[in-house]
């Protein structure tokens, strides 16, 4: 039997809830996302570092304070308009629109509020300004094929 402990190339899927500072839950991921461990940028380094040596079947709980996590909600980005000088189909809470400056750099910006006539559109992250903590389950873990290894992803024929 192959081992089941959190190590460098191993592949590693699990599933978490987000909550912040009072324990509301922000986001729940019960779908497993799976990735390499120790070659995907992706997953937050504290995060990663904290899964190290953790098995198969382990819970384990991570705290990110602003910083750590999707870092401080920056005023620049929010900006107000009139209703009637943005398209319908971005008339709803959530509705996300990119926008692209004049360098080429896109950003997601999200429907934040609509009152009096007026639309917000917010281009911080939903989390950002919070401390928030990482609910975590290790759904499985296992040698990561040669595939996964060289494109980072896993196999796609592979169902979890």
């Amino acid at each position: 039997m192959s081992d089941t402990t959190i190590k460098r190339d191993k592949f590693v899927s699990l599933t978490y809830t987000i909550t912040d500072a009072s324990g509301e839950v922000l986001e729940c991921v019960d779908l497993p996302i799976e990735y390499v461990h120790g070659r995907d940028r992706q997953v937050i380094e504290k995060i990663e570092n904290a899964l190290l040596g953790k098995q198969q079947g382990d819970e384990l709980s991570v705290s990110l304070s602003t910083e750590e996590g999707f870092g401080e909600h920056q005023e620049e980005l929010t900006f107000t308009d009139d209703i009637d000088n943005v398209p319908a189909q971005f008339h709803q809470i959530g509705a996300e629109v990119e926008f692209q400056n004049d360098r080429g750099e896109t950003q997601i910006f999200r429907v934040a509020k609509i009152e009096d006539g007026k639309l917000t559109v917010d281009g911080n992250h939903p989390f950002a300004g919070k401390a928030i903590t990482y609910n975590i389950k290790v759904i499985e873990v296992r040698d990561a094929s040669a595939e996964e290894l060289s494109n980072g992803v896993t196999d796609s024929a592979r169902l979890h």
